[in-house]
């Protein structure tokens, strides 16, 4: 089985909101998508900023299969690493990373600073 496509929270909102690249989004989705614990919080947190229904957000992202990764003490102190390579990424994006180098997998992300950190980052837009 090849390795699941890791989708960052930038990904998955333009993915809920219909945004340019959502469709590269979508197509990760129905392969085989993970999402880290760190990115799936910070898309609950936008989408309740903004107004959204998590609930329904919550369902629709599960039924296609994602799943959601624990964040690991190797993937924290990957993490950590990651900021002398991006100091501007935030945590939850540098353990969204880390999370994708521990699975040896593409990070789909709509944040271009990725690439900056990792060479298997494809930026949706």
């Amino acid at each position: 089985m090849n390795a699941p496509s890791v989708l960052g929270s930038s990904g998955l909102l333009a993915f809920l909101q219909e945004e340019p690249g959502f469709q590269q989004i979508e197509a990760a989705l129905e392969t085989c998508a993970v999402c880290g614990a760190a990115n799936w919080s910070e898309v609950a947190q936008k989408v309740a900023q903004h107004g959204g229904d998590w609930q329904l957000a919550k369902a629709t992202l599960t039924n296609y299969g994602l799943t959601v990764e624990p964040v690991t003490a190797a993937d924290a102190e990957l993490a950590a690493t990651i900021w002398a390579a991006a100091p501007s990424l935030p945590l939850g994006d540098r353990l969204g990373l880390a999370l994708a180098m521990r699975l040896k997998a593409a990070a789909l992300t709509a944040d271009a600073a990725w690439s900056a950190a990792y060479d298997q980052a494809v930026v949706i837009r």
